[in-house]
């Protein structure tokens, strides 16, 4: 419970900063800013190993640091489309289309780790389909940029929950979870490198705009080193299905942050489509017993 507990707070975490995110793009270019949230966050947990932790380094050796860079590789992917996608999408859609990363959990599961997916998991899918279809083209005929990069994240999160399971029990969590972050800030900042202008961008002016760094504090350490690191040990201890089951409120943190801060109101179209995304997510975690436990208590009660 205490782990289910953390979880949903990182949930939480997660979905209140889409729009704290995309303000801050805004100034600061997604790769460079993604770049200096993860090294500020590698650093972070350097130094609580350092710290606290010092045992743990001793622990590390390359079957943990090639595991590390693997999580981060798809972590990177996962941020890198998503804050660029938030460039051309609101931060409600873009944070219900990443919650989809949890009906492809039981997907992958299937393709990697040869889990087949219970009968509820397989309706979910479908209805996750129909929802994100019905989110993405809202009220027009055409898909938005942003949403199909942000969906690619969604598949990235899949795996990188994916590989976590795999990899969270046989390592130390806390220096598992700075080489994955670590990864990632490497990653962003190569990218950014060469396909952004982060000479002109990367200044103490931008770094002092108050969008740019309550940004990246906020992101940096409670929802990057902090959230990852509970992610890594919490899931020791939990299953890939049942962590993404709770991550499924990140999307309803998303929206509901969105509202209250930009004001953000999805069309009657969208709204549905959310709805049959968050239902498929429920359902692709259900048992099957589950499921005909909820309908035989439904016919005994007419």
């Amino acid at each position: 419970m205490i782990a289910d507990g953390i979880l949903l707070l990182v949930a939480l975490v997660w979905g209140a900063t889409f729009v704290v995110v995309q303000n801050a793009i805004a100034t600061l270019p997604p790769l460079t800013f993604n770049g200096v949230r993860f090294l500020l966050a590698s650093v972070f947990l350097l130094l609580f190993l350092l710290l606290f932790y010092r045992p743990q380094l001793h622990k590390m050796n390359g079957k943990l640091v090639i595991a590390g860079m693997i999580l981060g590789i798809w972590l990177f992917c996962g941020y890198a489309f998503q804050t660029i996608g938030l460039l051309y999408t609101s931060s409600s859609k873009a944070g219900f289309i990443t919650g989809l990363s949890v009906v492809l959990v039981p997907v992958f599961a299937l393709l990697i780790l040869k889990q087949r997916p219970k009968p509820p998991a397989v309706i979910g899918v479908m209805l996750a389909t129909v929802g994100l279809y019905l989110l993405t083209l809202g009220d027009t005929i055409n898909v938005n940029e942003g949403d199909v990069l942000v969906f690619l994240c969604a598949i990235s999160f899949a795996l990188q929950i994916i590989f976590t399971g795999r990899y969270a029990p046989r390592f130390p969590s806390l220096a598992l979870a700075f080489v994955q972050i670590l990864t990632v800030a490497v990653l962003s900042g190569g990218a950014a490198f060469f396909f952004e202008d982060w000479q002109t961008t990367l200044t103490w002016k931008t770094l002092a705009t108050p969008t740019v760094y309550w940004a990246l504090l906020i992101t940096a350490v409670p929802a990057t080193a902090l959230a990852f690191l509970a992610q890594t040990e919490c899931q020791r201890f939990t299953t890939a299905t049942r962590v993404a089951l709770i991550f499924a409120m990140e999307p309803v943190f998303a929206a509901a942050t969105a509202y209250l801060f930009n004001e953000e109101i999805l069309g009657g179209r969208a709204l549905i489509g959310c709805l049959f995304i968050f239902i498929g997510m429920i359902l692709a975690e259900l048992q099957p017993e589950q499921v005909m436990s909820w309908v035989k208590k439904r016919k005994t009660s007419f």
